[in-house]
């Protein structure tokens, strides 16, 4: 596989540079105080040229994973493992071979996504020694382009969940306050890319799995348009939404992670900004805590400095009917999905065994929600309504787009900032009664329902330092064209400052 040239992006800085320093030149030596800092593109580069070796590189990262275990972003990570896979990477390189475009970079995995060197437990203790006899496609592809699989990071039990607390495995901290949750369902990925554990890392999102944890973390995450990576291979809510996607410090290492994955998509280039009109719809800014609303309002006003053209156009009344339709699909499947995973990939675990070893409360929304004849149990009539109500919101969101002459929409994926650890019911929002789970799917979920891209980046801080993320959606199969769009809008917003 050859080498892309960063440069066509228009951000060949963004690349090679961290915020705040000057460009790092070709033939340069890096201090060791800087490896951590680097994208993933820079890296990568640097380990071609020789200015680093791959092992360095890999001591770097793992020194940082071990100084920061509390966060509690990985499950499962063997340093040894990791530095073997860098030296064969720098013997790859010393022998002239051709070098993948990801060579020598370590990368975190939600443990959700099957590898052969690490089991994958998906979060839940049935699966905990589940070793896969064959990495997931997506996996496969990005080690063949000469990644390095660092570790399994931490996750919401079977990605069921938004905050990342994890009654088996410890919560996921928040990067910004440990007291804190990171987001979920990919709550590790979101802390190991923020803490410059890793400057890449591999997630997937369902209902809101890489945007929440992105924007509660600080980092950049990219929701692909559903299938457009394969999907076998990875423990799965329902087909219907799943979606495999990166999380990264920039938006040349998410276009880097697509030139792997889908050789030959079109080139990104900076996006003019100028007269394009993003939807800025009142359901998604409505109810908004305050901090949020205030930095979210902010980045608007730099957007629209920029000479973009905000269209505050709300939705037609079907479109918000989504989150009651995605969870009414996911209810129904959800159980017979994984049931056929456990069988499929021979995990030697039934789904009786599965259910017995959950945490407790996930255990109590199986049996009531997911698990026919549940009390809240969705019947096959209500599932088959949801079906067709999916395909009338997804030709809908195609005649809003249309209408208003649309690029794109833009909102705050979460309603509240990072929630203290243990808050999972329950809560008020400026005096208005809610529950964690609408706070973080509310604003979500339709990209999920409409099959969407949705790029989360981040927007700014609140006044107690908790980073706020700004998300921006297209149709379907515009993956790249929402790429062009966050290289410029990523200049617009600015960098955030790093959690210490």
């Amino acid at each position: 596989m050859q080498r892309r040239d960063f440069l066509q992006l228009g951000v060949g800085a963004a690349a090679s540079t961290m915020p705040g320093r000057a460009p790092i030149a070709a033939g340069h030596p890096i201090s060791k105080s800087d490896l951590c800092e680097l994208t993933a593109a820079a890296a990568i580069e640097a380990m071609r040229r020789g200015d680093m070796s791959a092992e360095s590189y890999a001591e770097s990262l793992l020194a940082r994973c071990k100084s920061l275990a509390s966060l509690n972003a990985f499950i499962s990570l063997e340093p040894e493992r990791v530095l073997e896979s860098a030296r064969e990477a720098d013997l790859l390189r010393r022998s002239g071979k051709t070098l993948g475009l990801l060579h020598g970079l370590p990368l975190p995995v939600k443990d959700s996504i099957n590898s052969v060197g690490l089991p994958t437990s998906a979060g839940t203790a049935a699966l905990r020694s589940f070793r896969p006899t064959a990495n997931a496609p997506v996996l496969e592809s990005l080690l063949s382009a000469g990644a390095m699989l660092l570790g399994k990071t931490n996750l919401h039990e079977l990605s069921l969940g938004v905050t990342g607390n994890n009654p088996t495995f410890g919560p996921c901290r928040n990067p910004y306050d440990p007291s804190r949750v990171s987001g979920g369902s990919s709550g590790g990925s979101a802390i190991a890319v923020s803490t410059r554990m890793a400057p890449l890392a591999v997630g997937e999102d369902t209902t809101c799995s890489i945007r929440v944890p992105a924007a509660l973390c600080g980092v950049a995450g990219w929701r692909p348009t559903t299938g457009r990576y394969p999907q076998a291979g990875v423990m799965p809510i329902t087909p219907r939404f799943d979606s495999v996607g990166p999380l990264a410090r920039s938006v040349a290492d998410m276009v880097l992670f697509d030139d792997v994955l889908r050789p030959g998509a079109q080139p990104v280039h900076r996006r003019q900004l100028k007269r394009l009109r993003l939807g800025v719809p009142a359901t998604y800014w409505n109810g908004l805590e305050e901090q949020i609303e205030r930095v979210s309002e902010t980045a608007l006003e730099k957007l629209h400095d920029a000479g973009a053209h905000i269209v505050r156009v709300d939705l037609p009344e079907l479109l918000r009917s989504d989150l009651e339709t995605v969870m009414d699909i996911l209810s129904y499947e959800v159980v017979a999905n994984e049931t056929a995973f456990l069988r499929d990939q021979s995990t030697g675990v039934s789904f009786d065994q599965l259910l017995g070893q959950m945490s407790a409360p996930l255990h109590s929304r199986f049996e009531k929600a997911f698990i026919a004849g549940g009390q809240n149990a969705v019947p096959k009539e209500r599932y088959d309504a949801a079906i067709r109500r999916m395909g009338a919101i997804r030709a809908a969101m195609q005649d809003y787009f249309r209408a208003n002459d649309l690029a794109a929409l833009v909102y705050p994926p979460t309603l509240v900032p990072a929630l203290p650890i243990g808050v999972e019911g329950d809560i008020t929002i400026r005096g208005i009664a809610s529950t964690v789970r609408a706070a973080m799917l509310r604003n979500t979920v339709h990209a999920s329902c409409c099959a969407m891209p949705g790029l989360v980046l981040p927007a700014g801080m609140t006044s107690d330092g908790l980073p706020v993320g700004l998300e921006f959606d297209m149709l379907p199969g515009q993956d790249r064209e929402l790429l062009s769009l966050g290289v410029s809008v990523e200049q617009v917003l600015g960098p955030i400052e790093a959690p210490k």
